[in-house]
């Protein structure tokens, strides 16, 4: 199993723009502004972890590349649809002008659109190619099962519409839950649980993996609510302080900041108790976690 972070991050970016299809050139613009957010960097924290865990797993992380590509579409088309003024509204996005102000509202709209089917036709080409294998069809039919039920409206979807319904309310500490656990976790969830349907897993690691997953899926939400006050524009990648501004339920402006950074730390300790039985093998994941834990210090 690869060690590094970076280097499974560099992995992605090398072959992120791979499963573009081939746009007619009276298309052009589509396909650069697809090209402009997948291109515009990022954690990749989503792509990452699906192939650590299919390498955690006894995987090949080379099966588990167009899966963790497509988590990398469906995520990157989630983010432009978020940017956009009838959404958050926001203006940067990892640094960079936000697609729909480089190319337009309506053309935002079609990038996005257009990296969520290309990321179905990246699995469903795949399964094409393992037709004459049982074994290896249905562990790759769970994953994308996974990631297409995690990004749709049982879960990312479904907190995002959350989200929506819940700004400039009084909200609950289980709406806040329901919200993310479904807009950041549900995806998180399905990259995990795709890379280790992909590398073979054992039911009982599926379960602690599952585990892990969730609660790494809230305690990485609740860190970028104490990010966006305490954190500047540079290390976010974003305009700082927008959820205020925005009138967004975050776990901050519900429990205020010493609440969220004590459940943060919570969440974070559940994380690697869910995996500690796998002792050194698991290594990669406690770091991760305590990393992402740690960007607030």
């Amino acid at each position: 199993m690869i060690e590094s972070y970076e280097t499974y991050k560099e992995i992605v970016n090398e072959h992120i723009l791979d499963y573009i299809p081939s746009i007619d050139a009276k298309s052009n613009v589509l396909y650069e502004s697809m090209k402009y957010s997948l291109s515009s960097g990022g954690k990749r924290l989503r792509s990452v972890l699906l192939l650590s865990a299919c390498e955690f797993a006894g995987g090949k992380y080379q099966d588990a590349l167009p899966y963790a590509c497509a988590m990398e579409y469906i995520h990157t088309y989630s983010l432009i649809h978020d940017d956009l003024p009838a959404m958050d509204n926001d203006d940067l996005r990892r640094g960079v002008p936000t697609n729909h102000k480089v190319y337009g509202d309506g053309m935002a709209v079609l990038a996005g659109d257009g990296l969520l089917n290309t990321a179905y036709e990246i699995m469903n080409k795949d399964l094409f190619l393992h037709f004459d294998n049982i074994k290896e069809l249905k562990k790759r039919i769970n994953a994308a099962h996974c990631i297409c039920k995690g990004a749709g409206v049982t879960g990312m979807i479904a907190g995002q519409a959350s989200d929506i319904e819940n700004e400039r309310k009084q909200c609950s500490n289980e709406m806040l839950d329901y919200i993310h656990l479904n807009k950041t976790g549900a995806l998180i969830v399905a990259a995990v649980r795709a890379g280790l349907y992909l590398g073979g897993a054992s039911d009982e690691m599926m379960s602690d993996m599952t585990s892990y997953a969730e609660n790494l899926g809230l305690a990485f939400q609740i860190a970028d609510d104490i990010l966006d006050v305490k954190g500047t524009e540079e290390e976010m990648g974003k305009r700082a302080g927008a959820d205020k501004e925005h009138e967004k339920v975050t776990y901050v402006s519900v429990n205020g900041l010493e609440a969220s950074e004590t459940r943060l730390d919570e969440l974070t300790k559940a994380s690697i108790k869910a995996v500690e039985k796998y002792y050194d093998n698991a290594e990669f994941f406690y770091k991760l976690v305590l990393k992402l834990q740690n960007r607030n210090h």
